[in-house]
């Protein structure tokens, strides 16, 4: 933790910090250079400003261009070592960057585009800046009033908080500024590592705190560093500490909750490692009599005092039961054991949650701070969760709140978007949000879980950089979907599903799905935008980052009636080009950093082939059935079970005969697939799951198959079945 490098990176970040404020009334050469690091480094200039016509720049957000979440460290040290020549900055390369704090890639500048900021605005955040590198060079009154009113100015600006006002001033000047971001706060008030008197004599971290109670803030911590007390000895080594220790009761808590699930569903998730916002509509009580407890107290309750600890309980059904024996013995209580399951369980912080009474009424929106906690002192409704809520008032929503207490209403976007637009304009943009770390994923644990070998995998790769669009066909069961997705994980190197999106096409799916349309309304008719529409916007304000659009069946729908007038920008050399929409005044492209993977199944005979048009806009790539690989070799050698093993062999010989099958083919070969996940099987249930699949799986896709030779059926069936006998 202490090696003579690990902070390394302060003197090169000081002596770039100096040199911008040279170009604070030169801020034209400060642009062209800013143009000029993206030029140089052949990565894409990120949105700076709408239509990325740059007219004016903080030096906030130019340190911010190499210290976002989810860049690659490979370009993060491009931009730096490009940086160093384009400033002349003589400090060496940082070699470490621990402690240093990230922002988010979605809100990544320090000011709202030109239309929605203020005239002021960047002249504030040039102020507070050199007012920052004032006081570190000289702590006195003087300047400690002046950078004092510039930081309650530049925090009170629209989309700026807590965390990235004191993350910028801890960038220039770390060993005089503490950055108040979410681990940091966190690992001082509630990681129980400070002395309790300490922290007691801590002023509270508001929303946007007051320049008084932060250097307050830095001016305790910095004395208890300084001490004899306190291991760490600056705000360095305990910025790199809080990241060190939230990452490890993170990997516990993920660890505990995947034990939960697994013992209460029997198996989990392929990837239930991720963790995504969740949506919940919230009733404080009927007709919301705790709701002003609720919101003073900064808290969400439920009641069901009588069963206890909510955490006492493996499953909803065990709920369910000791309601009916506390309360009604006729009742199902199906929805109610589910909310308060959820409430305990599912629920995390950095969840949005909307207060509601009644049915159509809004009252508040908040989100979550803690985990679930039972608090027997309560006189009623003891199961708690802290919430920083951050609106109340009452909006009129004309869509029907679900019944229940609690409700997760993330997979109803319509519903989530129409609640968002009450609170846009407010305070959506200054809520602090709970910053995640996604799990890790690259080539080696792809081809852990794909059974497909390495040269495979490079050539998969490189299709999908090089053409933008690849198509995966195969034959049933071959791990089409299972693949796609881990593909783009593998190329991101990271498991955000924010960056990837799937959908499933089909005959009915359209235009005004996929791009935009007008769509029913109570006042007549709206134009709605559409899932891709909405993806591609996404994806070109974060053009550091690749995004995957994958979609299953794709041949299944109408290919030149969803993509309309977009189907030339499918073209890896059309990307970043504009078209003129068919529903709305604007022009549209698709982001250089959106790839599509498509999806299509070759046994499928009763679709059309797709047409030549498309066919040129897409790489199309074979997975073939992978029992000769070595990932399933090893699954079966683990496995360890002889009716599977000979399963396997008649598989494999089943797939010659259809090889040789003049009405069938390659294509329809049964693949590895089928046969994936029995690892999860008890060992006493696996001959019924091996059965299983026989009788419900394969036989009747043979019947299919050999619909018109029923002794050819026959032979199979047979041989199938004696293979696990």
């Amino acid at each position: 933790m202490n090696s003579i490098n690990q902070f390394d990176w302060i003197d090169f970040y000081k002596e770039f910090a100096n040199t911008l404020l040279q170009y604070k009334n030169n801020r034209g050469i400060l642009i062209e250079k800013v143009q000029k690091i993206y030029e140089l480094t052949g990565i894409d200039m990120p949105t700076l400003e709408r239509n990325k016509q740059l007219v004016d720049i903080d030096p906030f957000t130019i340190l911010g261009l190499f210290n976002k979440s989810s860049m690659t460290i490979d370009n993060r040290n491009k931009i730096i070592v490009t940086v160093a020549n384009l400033f002349d900055i003589k400090a060496p390369i940082p070699t470490s960057f621990d402690g240093i704090p990230l922002l988010n890639n979605q809100n990544a500048t320090y000011y709202y585009f030109i239309d929605e900021r203020d005239e002021d605005d960047i002249d504030t955040l040039w102020g507070l800046y050199e007012s920052a590198l004032m006081y570190a060079n000289d702590s006195n009154s003087k300047n400690t009033l002046t950078v004092s009113q510039y930081f309650d100015l530049a925090i009170n600006k629209k989309g700026n908080g807590n965390s990235k006002i004191t993350m910028g001033l801890y960038w220039i000047a770390p060993t005089h500024f503490l950055n108040l971001d979410q681990r940091n706060t966190w690992y001082i008030y509630e990681s129980g590592k400070m002395p309790v008197d300490l922290v007691n004599s801590l002023p509270i971290v508001e929303d946007k705190i007051s320049a008084s109670k932060y250097f307050e803030i830095v001016e305790k911590l910095g004395a208890f560093l300084s001490s004899d007390q306190s291991k760490l000895k600056n705000f360095m080594e305990l910025s790199f500490e809080a990241w060190r220790y939230s990452e490890e009761i993170n990997r516990q808590k993920r660890a505990d909750e995947k034990q939960r699930k697994t013992k209460a569903k029997g198996a989990a998730l392929a990837d239930d490692d991720i963790e995504t916002i969740h949506y919940w509509i919230y009733s404080p009580g009927k007709g919301a009599k705790i709701w002003d407890e609720c919101y003073d107290n900064n808290i969400m309750a439920i009641g069901w005092d009588a069963i206890g600890n909510l955490r006492d309980y493996n499953s909803k059904d065990e709920i369910k039961k000791v309601m009916n024996k506390y309360y009604d013995p006729s009742r199902s209580y199906i929805h109610s054991a589910c909310a308060t399951w959820e409430f305990a369980n599912e629920m995390k912080p950095g969840d949005i949650v909307f207060a509601k009474n009644g049915m159509h009424l809004i009252i508040g929106r908040g989100v979550v701070k803690s985990d679930y906690i039972y608090d027997p002192q309560r006189k009623e409704f003891k199961n708690i969760r802290k919430v920083e809520w951050t609106d109340r008032g009452e909006w009129e929503c004309s869509r029907q709140s679900p019944m229940k207490t609690l409700t997760d209403i993330t997979s109803y976007t319509d519903y989530v978007d129409q609640l968002k637009l009450f609170f846009e304009g407010e305070s959506l943009d200054d809520i602090e949000a709970v910053e995640t770390v996604y799990p890790q994923y690259d080539k080696a644990k792809f081809l852990e879980s794909v059974y497909i070998d390495e040269k495979s995998y490079n050539t998969l790769v490189s299709l999908v950089e090089t053409k933008k669009n690849v198509i995966l066909q195969g034959a049933p069961g071959v791990g089409k979907t299972f693949a796609a997705k881990r593909l783009a994980y593998s190329m991101m190197g990271v498991k955000d599903p924010n960056r990837v999106m799937m959908v499933q096409f089909h005959q009915s799916y359209s235009y005004e799905d996929f791009i935009m349309g007008f769509r029913p309304s109570e006042s007549g008719f709206e134009l709605k935008y559409g899932v891709f529409y909405d993806f591609c916007k996404m994806a070109e304000i974060d053009s550091d980052n690749a995004y995957f659009f994958i979609i299953d069946e794709i041949n299944r729908g109408n290919l030149s009636k969803i993509f309309g007038e977009l189907f030339m920008l499918l073209e890896s050399d059309k990307r970043g080009v504009e078209l003129q929409l068919l529903y709305a005044d604007e022009k549209f492209s698709i982001p250089e950093n959106v790839h599509i993977i498509g999806m299509m199944n070759t046994a499928d005979r009763s679709l059309a082939m797709l047409d030549y048009a498309l066919r040129r806009r897409f790489a199309f790539y074979e997975l073939e059935p992978a029992f000769e690989s070595d990932g399933f070799k090893e699954y079966q050698y683990k496995l360890n079970n002889g009716k599977f093993d000979k399963l396997i062999e008649c598989v494999k010989n089943l797939n010659l005969i259809i090889k040789k099958d003049e009405t069938l083919g390659t294509g329809f070969c049964l693949g590895h697939s089928y046969f994936c996940e029995l690892d999860k099987v008890e060992d006493d249930d696996l001959d019924l799951a091996l059965t299983r699949l026989v009788e419900f799986e394969l036989i009747p896709l043979l019947k299919e198959y050999w619909f018109d030779d029923t002794d050819m059926v026959i032979e199979w069936s047979n041989n199938l079945r004696s293979a696990i006998q």
